[in-house]
């Protein structure tokens, strides 16, 4: 491994905003590389653009004339990211996989070569912000709404955001383009990259299939009345609608069916039509919570929640549990709250952190019973 002479290390996606997040710091002077991240190895599908996103980079790099450096990090990816990403399937739960890939990999397996390599800091094209404030770094929104990342990046630390730059969060996506084309960069007309790297445009049962046992099962309503078959429950999240082909039932409307429970025991998929109070939910308990000061704040907090990526921010109540859980209740019930999706909490433009959702209390939830009672909505008090 060779030193490199580069104060800040960008981890050049080939996408266009690592590429503008670039050229931003060496419009203000910082000595940079270039380092490109392999996550996945080819699997023989195709469908993974490692190796177009590798020449990208390489392109944008040399336009920049910056340094270029290529590194795999696919082993560290499959133990810290993707064994996690199905074990939780096989549980039946629905996990996030680019939360844990921004901790296991992005700021940590990258960072820590980074730092290897001699350079202070490194920098991402993710849309958020970071500064300091009363001794401590924080997570902030990037400015474009629309685009902010910092619902994927709840898990980092003080560390971390100590040693990270975050260019494009002070940017709309469409100056971020505007940029990209007026420099010529080989990225500014490339894509957004959606899904899954590992998945690509591949059906996702089909390439779920491949690494865990499925088993086709029954359709239900909430009354046990048989509508249909499942191909596996691991198929299915919350509030999911595609995929179920139920036909027309007697006596029912002909009205779109939701997923509304998983009976994994019994490897059944629970459906109801409308909006069936069955997908509410007005409490949620966390497993262990990463808090990004280091510490929790005082209790009760009042503060912001977030259950799924771009969702309107909700009022709610925090409350500490003894196994470094929170309890969570909101001011308004929430519909498809799902178990191992991220909480990510905020105040304001700031990221308190963030942890996997352990159960609800929606009626269908197996752990229902170990969700606390919910309180009742925080009133502000009368103005004297």
């Amino acid at each position: 491994m060779n030193a490199v002479s580069a104060r800040v290390i960008v981890g050049m996606s080939g996408g266009v905003d690592s590429s503008v997040a670039a050229w931003l710091l060496r419009e203000r002077g910082e000595s940079l590389a270039g380092l490109f991240m392999q996550n996945w190895d080819e699997d023989g599908s195709g469908e993974c653009r490692a190796e177009d996103d590798r020449r990208d980079a390489l392109k944008v790099c040399g336009q920049l004339g910056l340094p270029f450096i290529a590194r795999n990090f696919a082993a560290d990816y499959w133990s810290g990211v993707f064994e996690t990403f199905l074990a939780e399937y096989r549980a039946g739960r629905t996990p996030n996989p680019d939360v844990l890939c921004n901790r296991e990999i992005k700021f940590k397996t990258f960072l820590d070569e980074a730092k290897a390599l001699g350079a202070e800091k490194i920098a991402t094209g993710h849309y958020a912000r970071v500064d300091e404030a009363d001794g401590r770094w924080r997570l902030l929104r990037g400015v474009d709404a629309s685009k902010d990342q910092s619902y994927f990046l709840h898990q980092l630390g003080q560390s971390q955001l100590a040693s990270t730059l975050f260019p494009v969060g002070e940017l709309p996506k469409t100056e971020v383009r505007a940029i990209a084309a007026r420099l010529g960069l080989a990225t500014a007309k490339k894509k957004d990259s959606t899904g899954i790297c590992f998945i690509g445009e591949r059906d996702f049962r089909e390439f779920l299939a491949q690494y865990i046992a499925v088993t086709p099962g029954e359709i239900v309503d909430a009354a046990g009345q048989l509508l249909g078959r499942h191909d596996g429950v691991a198929f299915y999240t919350l509030g999911q609608r595609e995929g179920l082909r139920i036909g027309g039932v007697r006596g029912r409307p002909d009205a779109p069916w939701f997923v509304v429970g998983k009976d994994a025991a019994r490897n059944r998929l629970v459906v109801e039509q409308g909006d069936t109070p069955l997908l509410k939910s007005s409490a949620l308990r966390s497993e262990a919570f990463h808090w990004i000061a280091g510490e929790p704040p005082t209790f009760p907090l009042r503060c912001e929640a977030q259950v799924r990526y771009r969702q309107p921010p909700q009022a709610c109540t925090v409350l500490p549990r003894d196994d470094q859980g929170v309890d969570v209740h909101f001011d308004e019930p929430q519909r498809a709250v799902t178990p191992g999706q991220s909480l990510v909490l905020y105040r304001g433009e700031e990221c308190l952190g963030g942890a996997v959702i352990a159960a609800t209390d929606a009626p269908l939830d197996p752990l229902r019973a170990t969700v606390a009672t919910p309180i009742a909505p925080f009133s502000a008090p009368a103005s004297p």
